[in-house]
């Protein structure tokens, strides 16, 4: 499966059981990016679409240097 492939899957018709559950898995921050992405998918086999705890999970990602700790930030500021 392609990295479009496995990012145009419709969470809502995926078979759950066919996800990999990533609760637990840790990130080593300190990696180059292209490392980090590497382990993710080898990991989750798809980085766009797999459980935690048992929940589906359908995420996206932006071309950006922005951590989730900056738009979490940003967002609380503008509340």
């Amino acid at each position: 499966m392609t990295l479009d492939e496995m990012k145009n899957i419709d969470i809502r018709t995926v078979n759950p059981d066919t996800l990999v559950d990533m609760s637990g898995y840790n990130i080593d921050i300190d990696l180059p990016k292209q490392e980090r992405m590497r382990q993710l998918v080898r990991k989750a086999g798809n980085p766009y679409c797999f459980k935690s705890n048992n929940i589906a999970v359908k995420v996206s990602y932006a071309d950006t240097t922005a951590t989730i700790d900056d738009r979490m930030e940003n967002y609380l500021r503008t509340m």
